[in-house]
């Protein structure tokens, strides 16, 4: 019997896979307040995190969960937008990807960061099946750092699915009607 002798694991640096994607900011990307829609920004950001998964992992990368999308400045009309977004992460399968989104008006030359958000994703082989993906090589303190943030954010959102999960099923709804009062809510039917 003839033993199959594994392949060795590869490994690619941060740098391999750093992506940014920039765009100009159009009126039909605005909503009624003068506002870059939100979901024009996800958008961009799935964009972005797929480009720098899928350079990674050399296969096409599906996004599975999107963590801390908090839009910290609105971005205008004609401001030019970038999304700078690099692997901080990855486990057997999976990938975590950071963007952070800054907006440039060009006209006064002044940035501003608008986002941080993380991406996982899961990379997809031939058969539509998760792949393995290569390893992270961390090249500078930086990455070092994000790289056990994303490891502390992990155990963190394990944990509080847990959390949630033991509580939604400890729920008794007349048992808790009282964290209702003082709250912006009303019954619409009778218990």
């Amino acid at each position: 019997m003839q033993k199959t002798i594994p392949e060795p694991d590869i490994y690619r640096p941060v740098s391999h896979s750093r992506t940014t994607l920039t765009e100009l900011m159009i009126p039909s990307y605005a909503n009624f307040g003068g506002k870059i829609h939100g979901g024009i920004l996800l958008s961009l950001m799935d964009k972005v995190a797929y480009a720098c998964a899928a350079k990674h992992a050399g296969n096409y990368c599906v996004t599975v969960s999107v963590d801390g999308v908090n839009f910290l400045q609105p971005v205008e009309v004609g401001e030019l937008v970038s999304l700078m977004a690099s692997v901080n992460y990855v486990g057997k399968t999976s990938l975590l990807v950071g963007i952070k989104v800054i907006a440039e008006n060009v006209k006064s030359g002044f940035v501003k960061h608008t986002n941080t958000s993380y991406f996982t994703m899961v990379a997809k082989g031939e058969d539509d099946a998760p792949t393995k993906v290569p390893g992270l090589t961390l090249e500078t303190p930086e990455d070092v750092r994000r790289f056990m943030e994303a490891l502390q954010r992990k155990e963190i959102k394990a944990r509080s699915e847990q959390e949630f999960k033991a509580v939604k099923t400890q729920l008794e709804l007349q048992q808790n009607l009282s964290t209702l009062l003082g709250q912006r809510c009303q019954l619409a039917f009778e218990l």
